[in-house]
């Protein structure tokens, strides 16, 4: 059940803007018996993006967000969206929430991000100077993905010796991430986590190559609008975030959008700023989700908002040194009702073919109930099962873990075996 803000009251509480928050980023409806490409389509366009990053402990990340939300599916489905030749092709790749997925109905309004990094604005440094002072390398690598494309940056490095850590890419790399970021080439699919890029024309199509480019304002006004739609509620800050906008161009696209109605600023108890929805938005009653969360779901990737939101300070470890983390490495926060309730330090181990749960932290102040517990059974279940894992391996001495334990039953040194 739901209840209309009225008219005069455009204050929330904390407890309606986390339900109206989860509400928008789809974590209101069942899970569906068997995800479809329809049911995938439908939750892109709701988020608007997918962040994708290297990290593999699980899954790449840009899997997780719609297992979080629809629960076990094909990830064939989204790879046939994000990459096929075909007409299911709905996503493009390109710097939205840094790497990401994109609905392909928003190039259009990326193309001045494309025209700013043709000039070196909005890039990194080091990639803006390449392209300054290494034109020449540049035309012949846009040359051989004309001619021969598509091609990663393998097949066109002529660095003799190993490449170094981090930033050391080969020229032909820097060219390939500058012609990428300025929109001359895009993703056509990817060779296990390699982007193979050739020519938008022969990639994209022609409806949206052609569609006319929104100006700078209306381009912006679409991506807040959007940015809007997928969190629910949200500051300026919290919008802007979103696709990375700068201050500078957000604020007069957000001002319109409030003058013509788009947007309803509202007050959001303990919030400093002014939050802003889409509309008069239906809050509901209560949230029955229970999900766990990849560090770069949309929903909490914004630490900021995160602890604004749900009182939950959440922090990566993967770079912090092991003996200084706090929680772990790959830390997934537990989603139960319109709360974070736990958080799991949980591994993939492949060769073992099991799901290994290598701590439990429950969040200060907050006692899981048994429903909470036999809902996070459920859940490394499912994310088993869905990882091909035929095993859960409870690897901690903590007593939640222990309570989980005893309701599977098996103790902590062993395994779970899943039905």
């Amino acid at each position: 059940m739901s209840s209309v803000i009225p008219p005069f009251q455009r204050r929330l509480t904390l407890a309606q803007a986390r339900r109206l928050a989860l509400k928008a980023q789809g974590f209101t409806s069942r899970s569906p018996d068997a995800v479809n490409r329809g049911h995938l389509k439908r939750l892109l366009d709701r988020l608007g993006v997918l962040q994708i990053d290297s990290v593999n402990a699980l899954a790449r990340s840009h899997y997780l967000p719609l297992f979080s939300r629809l629960g076990p599916y094909p990830t064939a489905l989204l790879d046939e969206l994000a990459w096929s030749r075909n007409r299911h092709r709905a996503l493009f790749e390109y710097w939205g929430h840094e790497a990401s997925l994109l609905p392909i109905s928003l190039y259009p309004a990326m193309r001045w991000r494309m025209r700013r990094a043709q000039d070196g604005v909005g890039i990194y440094k080091h990639l803006a100077r390449f392209g300054q002072e290494r034109r020449d390398v540049i035309d012949r690598v846009l040359a051989s993905v004309h001619d021969h494309g598509p091609l990663g940056a393998g097949a066109l490095n002529t660095r003799e010796g190993p490449a170094g850590p981090w930033w050391d890419w080969s020229d032909e790399k820097h060219a390939l991430e500058w012609l990428f970021a300025a929109g001359e080439v895009t993703v056509a699919r990817r060779r296990g986590f390699e982007r193979l890029y050739d020519l938008p024309e022969r990639v994209l199509p022609a409806t949206i190559l052609n569609q006319a480019e929104p100006d700078l304002l209306e381009a912006h006004r679409q991506l807040l609008r959007q940015s809007a739609s997928a969190l629910g509620v949200a500051t300026e800050k919290d919008l802007r975030d979103y696709y990375r906008l700068t201050p500078q161009d957000t604020r007069a696209a957000l001002q319109t959008l409030i003058e013509d109605g788009t947007l309803t600023p509202v007050s959001v108890e303990s919030w400093r700023q002014p939050a802003y929805v889409v509309g008069e938005p239906r809050i509901p009653r209560q949230i029955e989700a229970s999900a766990l969360l990849s560090p770069f779901d949309s929903l909490i990737w914004y630490r900021e908002r995160t602890e604004r939101l749900f009182d939950f300070r959440y922090r990566l470890e993967f770079y912090v040194p092991p003996a200084k983390r706090v929680y772990g490495y790959y830390v997934m926060p537990f989603l139960h009702g319109d709360r974070l309730v736990a958080r799991l330090d949980l591994r993939a181990r492949r060769v073992e073919g099991e799901l290994t749960v290598l701590a439990v932290h429950p969040e200060p102040d907050i006692t899981l109930d048994a429903p909470a517990l036999k809902a996070l059974t459920e859940q490394l279940e499912a994310l088993a099962r869905w990882l091909g894992l035929p095993r859960i391996h409870l690897a901690c001495e903590r007593p939640l873990a222990q309570r989980l334990a005893a309701l599977w039953p098996v103790d902590l040194k062993r395994r779970r075996h899943l039905p």
